[in-house]
């Protein structure tokens, strides 16, 4: 959320933002609510202050034997219009409110400006992309060669955009899994924790998931619950409404969930594998920063998610998302797309944001300076470490054999009882 008196004293700023980001708000409207607004809470307040003279004088008088019913039936109509006055003030803070909720962020100015992801800005490219002697098989086609997925079971479970691993299937996701959360914990420092897949409308909120983007969220019926999209939402709301120290900045969590997002809808040709799906696994980076530090860190998280990469041998790209594709909480964004030679295209599977005070403003995360009283509202940032299916994806097509069979990436056989090769049953 965007802190009021910052769009009443830069509102051009906004406004450009606005536009370089195709999104329209009545910026007239929302600064004519907050002038209107602070009009009548100044004359709320100068009635309260003559009522609080008024009723001094009033206890005065009758202490005094002095006749004070003229001041009680001045005062009367003062509450009156008071009473007017504050459910006003309550509506237009409420209105306020919501528009403040679906205004974006300010993107930070490196930021590549255009509407769509064909302003994106390529500014990495890493491996080699293998040539093979045969086509390549697509992930689809490797794992009902190898049976350790079944499609056709988890649209009968459940519907489309639904996977069931199993037999080596299974254990290359937990295996991945594990290998995220322990390159994560051990060699980046980050904290793990193990959070809720569901989470309240307040965690949405704060996160920027909601009011925007509640028709793309699963939602219980009879509970005001929300299965989470990523584990962004319950590890960044594990601070709401907290003012933490700045002795424990920066702050680093991983988090293993499932994710969930009816986003997918029917994409032809990608409704079957793993390519959009409805439920994922992914681990989670999150951090908790000083303001002065977060664009560094920003560049750090990337460098922790191309890590995982990196060592599993897959090749990837990094793009600068532009204004109209990067997210509405975001002021800054890198993808990581990896490429996936059988289904012959480039994968995202991680976002890399730094969201700036955004998030801690709408979930009111701050910290105190040391040695001081005041508090500062801290910045948060967030990437997948990464995504895991489509990670899968690009593993089963780069690893691939003539004969079907799919090489273990050297980091994931001590999770797999040193197996390096998955072969048909």
């Amino acid at each position: 959320m965007l802190d009021l008196k910052f769009i009443r004293e830069n509102t051009d700023a906004v406004a450009k933002s606005l536009n370089d980001r195709a999104m329209k708000v009545d910026l007239e409207k929302l600064l004519s609510l907050d002038s209107e607004r602070r009009k009548l809470l100044i004359e709320a307040e100068t009635l309260k202050h003559e009522r609080n003279k008024a009723s001094q004088e009033i206890g005065k008088m009758l202490r005094e034997k002095k006749d004070a019913n003229k001041l009680k039936a001045d005062m009367k109509v003062t509450s009156q219009k008071i009473k007017e006055l504050d459910p006003k003030v309550v509506e237009i803070s409420a209105n306020l409110d919501q528009m403040l909720l679906n205004i974006p962020n300010i993107p930070h100015s490196s930021v590549p400006i255009g509407p769509d992801q064909k302003s994106n800005k390529l500014i990495k490219k890493w491996g080699k992309i293998k040539k093979f002697s045969f086509k390549p098989r697509t992930h689809i086609e490797l794992s009902e060669f190898l049976g350790i997925m079944d499609f056709s079971r988890a649209s009968k479970i459940t519907g489309t955009g639904f996977a069931l691993y199993k037999g080596l299937g299974a254990r290359l996701e937990r295996a991945l899994i594990n290998f995220m959360l322990d390159l994560h914990t051990k060699k980046h420092n980050y904290i793990e924790v193990f959070p809720p897949f569901l989470v309240n409308r307040a965690s949405m909120t704060g996160t920027g998931q909601l009011p925007k983007l509640e028709e793309d969220m699963y939602r219980l019926k009879d509970d005001d619950l929300f299965l989470i999209p990523t584990a962004e939402v319950p590890v960044t709301n594990m601070h709401r409404d907290e003012t933490l120290d700045e002795e424990e900045m920066p702050l680093y969590y991983t988090a293993y969930t499932a994710c969930f997002r009816r986003e997918a809808g029917s994409y032809g040709k990608e409704t079957r594998g793993l390519v959009r799906v409805h439920q994922f696994d992914k681990v989670e980076l999150v951090k908790f920063v000083k303001p002065e530090t977060s664009y560094d860190e920003l560049e750090k998280l990337l460098k922790d998610a191309e890590k995982v990469i990196e060592l599993l041998e897959i090749p990837y790209r990094v793009s600068a998302l532009s204004t109209g594709d990067m997210s509405f909480a975001a002021s800054k964004c890198y993808d990581i797309e990896l490429w996936a030679p059988g289904t012959d295209t480039w994968l995202e599977v991680s976002s890399c944001s730094n969201f700036t005070d955004f998030q801690a403003r709408r979930a009111n995360i701050k910290y105190r300076s040391k040695g001081s009283k005041k508090t500062i509202f801290v910045h948060t940032l967030n990437g997948s470490g990464v995504a895991l299916a489509r990670l899968v994806v690009a593993i089963l097509e780069n690893h691939q054999e003539k004969d079907g069979s799919v090489v273990i990436p050297e980091p994931l056989r001590p999770y797999m009882d040193s197996l390096d090769v998955i072969k048909p049953s």
